[in-house]
């Protein structure tokens, strides 16, 4: 599941924080890093996935 998640969070950022935490500070943190550019979007998610394990 963490390989599914870590694909998601390269493609779409915003699902990826979702599935990792829910509809908390960080997926609205993440929705907007991702509107600001695809880039930090990405990085936030990858960092939520790689360092919770949930």
């Amino acid at each position: 599941m963490n390989l599914v998640k870590i694909i998601l969070a390269i493609f779409l950022p915003p699902v990826a924080a979702f599935l990792q935490v829910g509809l908390g500070l960080h997926f609205w943190l993440n929705i907007v890093l991702t509107c600001l550019g695809g880039l930090p979007g990405m990085i936030h998610a990858l960092w939520l996935v790689v360092s919770k394990k949930s």
